[in-house]
């Protein structure tokens, strides 16, 4: 085992935060985490000024932003301030105060729209984001980059495709569809909404995503652009029907307009080779173990 660090996650009470914090935890790392509600707040440079000052971490994990792909189309000046601008203002103090090693998570929905003959999506797939939520971390991701290339401050950017697990929300599709199940089986209800099925996405356990992190931290390359994903796609109505199966009792997908997004990109499919390659990482958990346990976790929150 790589030697303990003193890390600092922001978004540490989020989903991915949570899972991260444990994960560090077990590996012995000394963890400092913060969050909006406690403060600072990413469009606060001083408070973030400050709070590199204090801490002097020797690795930052930034997980905070704008998470929502859906609420962007309706706030799109609000997702880009809090993604792009957040980032360069902790990019910033990082650089100010001790330059820290930097992982900035990003998402596979910067490649937006992609050909069917360019699957699957490597680093070098060009940007083409259909979602506002996709710009603003396309900017992101390029302030990550020159804080390298200009500051020379040792940023890993990080790609991650569709990951789930305990804990995520239900604004989120796997979750949203364990909880109107969940619901189902205690209300004694059998159909259950959803929206487009139709999407195909590479999904990957929050679980091993956290372990992909702290491996990238300590052996990924300064500059560099990560995938983490699984190398295999799955259909929104596959992932559906296995948690359906799942169910307690009978129940049937029913369609749901209010469900819909307006603009849905089709396949997001990632090639996992970069990232194997320099850390030896691969995924271990099985998506029907990772079903399972979401439903278990909505069960739980509604008992």
């Amino acid at each position: 085992m790589a030697r303990p660090m003193k890390a600092l996650i922001t978004g540490a009470d989020g989903f991915v935060g949570r899972h991260l914090s444990r994960h560090l935890t077990a590996c012995g790392d000394t963890v400092i985490g913060v969050d909006r509600p406690a403060g600072p707040d990413l469009l606060d440079p001083a408070a973030l000024d400050a709070l590199l000052a204090e801490v002097r971490p020797d690795v930052v994990y930034h997980l905070a932003g704008w998470s929502d792909i859906g609420a962007s189309w309706n706030a799109p000046r609000e997702c880009f301030e809090v993604n792009a601008t957040g980032t360069l203002n902790l990019l910033q103090a990082c650089i100010a105060h001790g330059s820290p090693r930097v992982l900035a998570v990003s998402s596979a929905d910067v490649y937006g729209r992609v050909d069917p003959a360019d699957l699957p999506i490597n680093e070098e797939t060009p940007f083409r984001p259909v979602t506002p939520y996709a710009a603003s971390k396309i900017a992101a991701d390029q302030l990550a980059l020159q804080a390298w290339l200009g500051f020379g401050l040792e940023v890993l950017r990080v790609r991650a495709f569709n990951h789930l697990g305990p804990g995520q929300s239900t604004n989120f599709v796997a979750p949203g569809i364990a909880d109107r199940i969940a619901r189902n089986e205690r209300d004694g209800v059998s159909a259950v909404p959803v929206g487009n099925l139709t999407p195909r996405r590479d999904i990957t356990d929050v679980r091993d995503v956290v372990r992909a992190y702290r491996l990238l931290i300590e052996h990924g390359e300064p500059g560099e652009a990560y995938n983490v994903c699984s190398g295999r796609d799955l259909a929104i109505a596959e992932l559906a029907e296995l948690l359906v199966g799942m169910a307690n009792v009978p129940m049937q997908l029913e369609a749901d307009p209010d469900l819909q997004r307006p603009v849905e990109t089709p396949v997001l499919l990632g090639d996992p080779t970069r990232i194997r390659q320099t850390t030896g990482w691969v995924p271990e958990i099985s998506i029907e173990t990772t079903l399972a346990d979401v439903l278990d976790d909505r069960r739980r929150l509604l008992a």
